[in-house]
């Protein structure tokens, strides 16, 4: 008999789905999109649809694991749980007695999104310990500080009111290959007439279902969106009154954007000037318009001043607090979860171990985690000498991998992974933990992409002898002799305490509830919510209340008060010298069939991405003599790679595309392609760079 359990999507995704899982006789056989939720529809993304084939892959760890051969060699012996767990707690407690908790550092992301195996687990026993923390900064940070100096972190629309838009803007996101539940509504409003812009400098899928597709150069976007802004100044398109009356320091801007004449956004960014008029102009005329806008443009030298400078055309036409109209980066902070009750912040302030005392600040030292590798490699004080990794795959997808490997190299660094799969990080693991699949565990699940909190009821026993997060860390920190009582607590008292909170938006949605139903959308003051409405009761979240044009939080962190655009480190413009040596900028943004390396070891994900792939210009592959499936060696100053050649005029001369992320394992030659990204921070937030990656490459076969 098959039975149907309410869960959802756990994976780092704007659209968190709502998910119905199919078990017969305890077996996973299938699942579905749930098809009362209003978001998922009932209808699932390609890399999820056949989850089961995640739950019960070859690759999946099922028992504690001890290595028995050297670093990277994959050759381990099965050990119990007891076993596993004193000898992690026992090396963890030398390491502390001679140099300090510090010279421990959990490692983790977003392999999970939930509150219990995400949240909770990055804020209890690090703090409790006095562990190095981690700045998880390798996706959005240089957006949401970029973002905060204008509107502050408060996040935006409604994705559902994307329908009643009658211009949309997809700026920097390829919405059909990785959020790809908002494009029915994109297609609702454009069955009403909208027209729909995508600006990206490849030409993706998304680009190929839009009216306008508009290609400049990468790392360019804050000088079109301050050009964007002048032209609607100069033809008094913008919306004075919302000016005076939301935003601080509208007429400096004005004169700032001044600066940015058509002419001049044409030279840098490589656009048409008129086409740079004709799209300001529609923007400003064609309402309500709105903008999604993504992550990806944040992930390069120059990402969180890229994001302000977006940020701000909304208020130049007076777009917020009206149907239909604004701009979506984040819905994330619109979930009013109890979130210091889960992490338990107090236990960093509020050390009680002489072994705190005796080594640590009260705040321990945070490690950024985009530069893993040197953080490994370098000597810091105290040393890092145990490195704990879980919900991330660092030897794949942290940037510049050769630095990363090297680190997990060392002989003297004692490294644990709680892994669902034998990654390639686990490969040069001490100890390996098997680690559950959201179909095996309890979650709580909010979103940065629409507005729906969805509980994650387990749906089948958990595989071998895995382990969720949440009992892995509390398993833990008992053999560390901590009895702090959250260390006892479920996943259903995590959640519990996550909505404990008076907050209108969560009236009546409680754990029983989400039991019974599945998903619950936030009760927001009208549905499509509308952010700054008058109704909605919210203010913009900046020291002033207002939309900041003119920011003095900016200037005091050491910014210019105001946008503009400043060249990308890593690029023509701001090193020509490097440009000469490696003249091609290489975007490696999210492939169509993978998560970052979450699905990339799937055959049957495997078999749609083909192989690893390289898009390049037919005249940067013609003064090369290379063709179609040419095998090229694309490499700079930090690694090289060997990638299958797809030749053409999506990528702009000069610039190449090559969709992550492939496993090394599964790579010519074990190597992927961020052997060539650089661990160089962004502009703000401490941010990754990913897409400021100059390289060069040559015909190998």
């Amino acid at each position: 008999m098959i039975s149907t359990v309410k869960t959802a999507c756990p994976h780092d995704c704007p659209d968190t789905c709502s998910m119905i899982a199919f078990v017969e006789d305890g077996k996973l056989i299938r699942v579905a999109g749930n098809p009362e939720n209003p978001f998922t529809r009932g209808n699932l993304c390609r890399k999820v649809a056949h989850y089961e084939e995640r739950v019960y892959s070859p690759d999946r760890i099922l028992t504690p694991l001890l290595r028995s051969g050297k670093k990277g060699e994959g050759k381990f012996e099965a050990i119990s749980w007891n076993q596993a767990v004193y000898l992690i707690s026992d090396r963890w407690k030398q390491i502390i007695q001679e140099n300090g908790p510090e010279a421990i550092l959990p490692y983790s992301y977003a392999g999970t999104m939930g509150v219990v195996n995400m949240s909770a687990c990055d804020g209890r026993l690090w703090n409790r310990m006095g562990a190095s923390q981690l700045k998880r900064t390798i996706c959005s940070a240089a957006a949401e500080v970029g973002y905060g100096y204008v509107n502050g972190w408060t996040g935006g629309m409604d994705t559902e009111d994307f329908a009643n838009s009658k211009f949309i803007i997809a700026w920097g996101t390829n919405l059909s290959s990785t959020n790809v539940h908002q494009m029915p509504f994109v297609r609702e409003a454009q069955a009403k007439g909208a027209t729909f812009v995508v600006i990206d400098p490849y030409r993706t899928r998304t680009a190929n279902a839009s009216d306008w597709f508009v290609q400049p150069r990468p790392g360019t976007d804050a000088a079109l969106a301050l050009g964007l802004a002048n032209t609607i100044f100069q033809e008094k398109l913008h919306d004075e009154e919302f000016l005076e009356r939301c935003t601080v320091g509208w007429r400096e801007f004005r004169d700032r954007c001044a600066e940015y004449t058509s002419e001049r956004t044409a030279q840098i960014t490589g656009l048409e000037a008129e086409e740079i008029v004709k799209l300001a102009i529609a923007y400003a005329t064609q309402t309500p318009s709105a903008i999604r806008l993504g992550y990806g443009m944040s992930r390069t030298g120059n990402g969180g001043g890229m994001i302000r400078a977006i940020a701000c055309l909304p208020a130049v036409i007076g777009a917020w607090g009206k149907p239909g109209s604004g701009l979506l980066l984040s819905s994330s902070p619109h979930f009013p979860l109890n979130t210091r009750n889960i992490k338990r912040p107090d236990l960093v302030h509020s050390p009680d171990d002489e072994s705190q005392v005796k080594w640590g600040r009260n705040v321990p030292r945070a490690i950024n985690m985009n530069e893993i590798g040197r953080a490994l490699l370098e000597e810091t004080d105290p040393p890092i000498r145990s490195l704990y990794v879980y919900n991330s795959n660092p030897a794949a997808v942290a940037p510049n991998s050769n630095a990363v490997i090297k680190g997990l190299l060392r002989e003297d660094l004692f490294t644990v992974v709680h892994e669902q799969m034998m990654s390639d990080t686990a490969l040069y693991a001490d100890i390996v933990l098997p680690a559950t699949t959201q179909m095996e565990h309890m979650d709580l699940m909010r979103s940065y992409g629409q507005l729906y909190l969805n509980l994650c009821t387990p749906a089948v026993p958990p595989l071998g002898e895995s382990k969720p997060n949440i009992e892995v860390l509390n398993m833990l920190a008992k053999a560390m002799g901590y009895m702090d009582s959250v260390f006892d607590e479920t996943a259903e008292d995590v959640i519990r305490k996550a909505l404990d909170t008076d907050h209108p938006y969560l009236e009546g949605i409680t754990f029983e509830y989400l039991q019974e139903h599945g998903f619950a959308k936030l009760h927001t003051p009208s549905n499509p919510f509308v952010p700054y409405a008058q109704s909605s009761g919210m203010k913009f979240a900046t020291a002033s209340g207002k939309i900041e044009l003119y920011s003095e939080a900016a200037k005091k962190d050491g910014y210019d008060p105001m946008p503009g655009y400043e060249p990308a480190s890593e690029s023509a413009e701001a090193h020509p010298e490097l440009a000469e040596i490696f003249p091609i900028n290489l975007l490696s943004p999210a492939a169509h069939h993978f998560l970052n390396s979450t699905f990339s070891n799937l055959p049957s994900l495997m078999k749609s991405e083909k192989e690893p792939r390289i898009w390049v210009n037919p005249e940067d592959a013609a003064v090369r003599g290379a063709v179609n499936d040419d095998m090229l060696h694309v490499w700079n100053h930090r690694g090289d790679v060997n990638l299958k050649a797809v030749v053409s005029e999506n990528v702009k001369p000069g610039v190449a595309w090559s969709p992550s992320l492939w496993w090394h394992r599964d790579s010519p030659e074990n190597r992927n392609v961020n052997m060539l990204t650089s661990d160089a921070l962004a502009d703000m937030g401490g941010g990754a760079t990913f897409h400021t990656n100059l390289v060069q490459f040559e015909k190998r076969y």
